[in-house]
């Protein structure tokens, strides 16, 4: 026959070990992360950069275009890049470099289409026999492996004292450089 003492101790055993059940469980639900919360969304970032930087070389090996954005998200489920204050330089042989610049700008997954976002700033350096040039517009779309530009926004070239204004543009930026503006152009020139 058992006595007291085993009675109790066996019977405080088994009260212990519900109230370690009960507490573990109650922890668990108290700590638990909702599966729901975890969740990553599906348009989500997978990489980021600060100080963003790309180099694109030409077949000579020289710098073709360079790419800088102060910030930089890239989205695995439909590959594209985000830049925040992009800038992107076209070099020209012999020439000033264009240098663009918006707001943000969005790169496809294959690299191959940059949307400007936003207001866009192309500068071009006065050079021996150029002037230099300043081109605004709105969201601009370039190819830059072809250092080709597009938009249908309002556009204005300024190129000291010369102003023109256009709705809609081409540009290509290396040689031959083309500039076409496509419809409502309008000028003020004036002579030295």
């Amino acid at each position: 026959m058992r006595t007291y003492n085993e009675i109790f101790v066996g019977k405080s055993g088994y009260w212990l070990l519900i109230c370690l059940a009960v507490l573990t469980w109650v922890l668990v639900k108290v700590t638990d992360i909702d599966e729901q919360h975890m969740t990553i969304p599906a348009h989500s970032a997978d990489l980021f950069s600060k100080d963003y930087v790309k180099w694109e070389m030409g077949t000579a090996g020289t710098l073709k275009s360079k790419l800088t954005a102060d910030r930089m998200l890239h989205y695995q489920d439909d590959g594209t890049t985000h830049l925040d204050e992009p800038q992107i330089i076209f070099e020209n042989d012999k020439l000033p470099p264009w240098i663009v610049k918006s707001e943000s700008a969005i790169l496809s997954s294959d690299g191959k289409n940059l949307s400007l976002n936003g207001q866009v700033v192309i500068n071009r350096a006065k050079a021996k026999s150029l002037k230099p040039l300043t081109i605004t517009t709105r969201n601009l779309k370039i190819t830059p492996e072809t250092s080709y530009a597009e938009t249908s926004e309002r556009v204005e070239l300024f190129s000291p004292p010369n102003v023109t204004t256009g709705t809609g543009m081409k540009l290509i930026f290396v040689q031959p450089i083309h500039l076409q503006l496509l419809a409502d152009v309008k000028g003020r020139y004036e002579k030295k």
